[in-house]
């Protein structure tokens, strides 16, 4: 089946998910994927954060990745990436895409995920119930001297002690949505 048999195409106020169950790390019920590349090579890792709003007076997404992540690379290379959501029957092969990195393994391969290419030529899976595509707007680094409030100033400079180890926060212009037919 392609694309267009497998999706609908919905507009980012259509999407009804709970932005607090969407990412992931908040109540550890869902997971999602962020994909980044084109068919001949893409990877794609764990979403750990981030929310949907508004950006610049657009549909927005935000995620956090570490700065050393394969799949940033990607982001910054391409500029374009896709958030996958998945149904909770996918967990197990979502939390594969966590273990290991894309750069030096043949994870996409390895993966029980099937990649399916949207119409603009970016990278999601067959079994997501809704993917949403981003245009990369704004890429910045976390650093705890951008912390105020002090207890999360104290986790961030307690659990990341090295600059390889900071977050960024990738924006993202949401260019299109789909959801499973």
């Amino acid at each position: 089946m392609n694309f267009e048999q497998l999706f609908k195409q919905i507009s980012p106020a259509e999407i009804c998910d709970n932005v607090f169950t969407t990412v992931g790390t908040f109540t550890g019920k869902e997971f999602y994927v962020i994909t980044a590349g084109k068919e001949a090579h893409y990877n794609s890792m764990i979403g750990s954060g981030g929310g949907l709003g508004i950006f610049f007076k657009k549909p927005a997404t935000w995620s956090i990745l570490r700065s050393d992540r394969y799949t940033l690379e990607m982001i910054e290379k391409e500029q374009t990436y896709t958030l996958s959501y998945f149904p909770n029957e996918y967990k197990e092969r979502v939390l594969f895409l966590g273990d290991k990195s894309g750069r030096d393994s043949e994870k996409m391969k390895e993966v029980k995920l099937t990649g399916v290419q949207t119409p603009t030529g970016n990278m999601s899976f067959k079994e997501a119930r809704l993917i949403i595509e981003c245009k990369l707007q704004v890429l910045t680094t976390v650093s705890p001297n951008d912390i105020c409030a002090q207890e999360a100033k104290d986790f961030v400079s307690e659990e990341y002690k090295e600059e390889s180890q900071y977050r960024k926060i990738a924006f993202g212009e949401i260019t299109h949505v789909w959801v499973k037919k």
